[in-house]
């Protein structure tokens, strides 16, 4: 008797379990992978064009007057290594897996469940950022193997330039799939912002080496905190006011792009 109601209290419990918010985050994870394995073009933007682009950057690196930057080609390809990671493995793919899901009425049947909106969303954007995590991580030990980069002199900076980076990119995502009819149209709305990120977001091209009045426009782009956190993390020359003024810009980026998705996001189809 004792075995059987300890049983059931272990089903009762898996069973409430997935009612909580992280069971429900769990599940919607997991079907959102198997569902991501299946769109092969989705897939290989987000696990192979970013591991490929950091050989465009070295290049472009190679090419750049970095004296009196207090930069190297190192601490310029890793950051942008990260850039493109950002770009492509979570907001690109996810752009597509957002407006995907809404077209495909699947964001529709899950609110008429016990699942909050910000649940679906988060839940959607698990494996895209648990991908573009695992790639940064591994862009990040092989630019330190390849390039002689060395431990980063102030990491506080770099983990936050990450975590303010997929808080925010995940919201750009659905902010873009709001305003897309269909998912080829999703995929066509992604580019403006990608490469707008890449010249003007201190990615291909550091700040440092630009004129004063377009670094400071620059600046204002979503990608740039991020970035700026993460190189400055490296060479330990950041003061804190530029971190503090990056994290201030990332915030508000965050901040308008939750009320946007708030006010915009489209839960059904666009006819």
């Amino acid at each position: 008797m004792s075995s059987t109601t300890t049983a059931a209290k272990g089903v009762a419990s898996r069973s409430a379990a997935r009612t909580t918010p992280a069971g429900r985050l769990r599940a919607l994870a997991r079907a959102e992978l198997t569902l991501l394995g299946r769109s092969k073009g989705v897939l290989f933007t987000a696990m192979f064009v970013p591991l490929m682009m950091p050989f465009s950057a070295r290049q472009a690196a190679t090419g750049m007057d970095l004296d009196g930057t207090g930069l190297s080609i190192g601490t310029v390809v890793l950051p942008a290594s990260i850039g493109f990671s950002l770009l492509f493995a979570v907001y690109s793919a996810l752009v597509s897996v957002y407006a995907s899901r809404r077209e495909e009425l699947v964001v529709k049947r899950l609110r008429t469940g016990e699942v909050r909106d910000l649940e679906i969303l988060a839940g959607a954007a698990i494996p895209s950022v648990a991908i573009g995590l695992a790639q940064c991580v591994l862009l990040t030990v092989g630019c330190m193997a390849l390039l002689d980069v060395g431990a980063p002199e102030a990491p506080l900076y770099a983990v936050l330039g990450l975590l303010v980076a997929f808080a925010l990119w995940p919201v750009l995502a659905a902010v873009t799939a709001s305003f897309s009819r269909s998912v080829e149209s999703a995929q066509v709305a992604a580019l403006p912002l990608v490469f707008v990120s890449f010249f003007a977001s201190g990615t291909l091209i550091p700040l440092e080496v630009l004129p004063d009045n377009v670094a400071a426009v620059c600046r204002l782009m979503p990608l740039t905190p991020s970035i700026e956190l993460i190189r400055g993390g490296w060479t330990g020359d950041m003061a804190a006011t530029d971190a503090l003024r990056a994290l201030v810009i990332a915030v508000a980026w965050i901040v308008g792009g939750v009320f946007a998705v708030r006010r915009w996001f489209r839960w059904e189809p666009r006819r």
